[in-house]
């Protein structure tokens, strides 16, 4: 006979909307399913992950998303890849932010969140600066000045095609930047190149 606790033990993701309707909303019952599991499953290990799809970007939705024990944040319009990416990382042990609302998160890296925000209990997601590695990586080999309106608009998350018609250059001369881009911040993708470009203060 399949039970909850059968299903808890073999779910390794939850994708949770925070618009729901009815009487729950995303944000409660993500909170209420970390509470669920914590008190079924023992191991760390084992317990299943809570990645947050959504359209609301807003910095209420976002901290509180966190503080109800949310481990990702992706965006609905995110391309079917970066999906892809948000869910292998979730289901690694990572934090995968979308970076078009990465900046709410990282302002908030020497306080993660405001106490009136943080229910007595609820977790919380640690964010760091740069270590000294990433910080001589970007003093021996910094970003143009191209390079850095380019990394800007990919935080304020602008696509390929956006960012060329912004800054009047090809798509493939945006490519190339962005290639570049990676390279230099020693990132795989935009989104990790987005975090580790607001955490070294590249951006505005």
């Amino acid at each position: 006979m399949i039970t909850l606790n059968n299903i808890i033990s073999n779910l390794r993701i939850a994708l949770i909307d925070i618009g729901l309707t009815g009487l729950v909303d995303g944000i409660e019952l993500t909170k209420k399913f970390k509470e669920f599991i914590k008190a079924k499953t023992s191991s760390l290990d084992k317990q299943p992950k809570v990645l947050i799809l959504t359209m609301q970007d807003n910095e209420d939705s976002v901290l509180a998303a966190f503080a109800a024990g949310a481990d990702s944040y992706c965006m609905k319009n995110v391309m079917f890849e970066k999906l892809v990416d948000a869910i292998v990382e979730t289901h690694s042990g990572a934090n995968w932010i979308d970076s078009s609302i990465a900046r709410i998160v990282l302002t908030r890296m020497d306080n993660p969140f405001q106490e009136a925000a943080i229910p007595a209990g609820v977790p919380t997601i640690p964010i760091h600066a740069l270590n000294p590695e990433d910080k001589e990586l970007l003093t021996v080999n910094p970003l143009t000045q191209r390079e850095r309106d380019v990394i800007q608009l990919i935080v304020e998350g602008y696509s390929n095609e956006e960012i060329g018609g912004e800054l009047h250059i090809s798509l493939g001369t945006v490519k190339t930047h962005v290639r570049n881009i990676l390279t230099k911040l020693s990132c795989d993708d935009r989104t990790s190149a987005a975090v580790r470009a607001l955490r070294a203060g590249l951006v505005n």
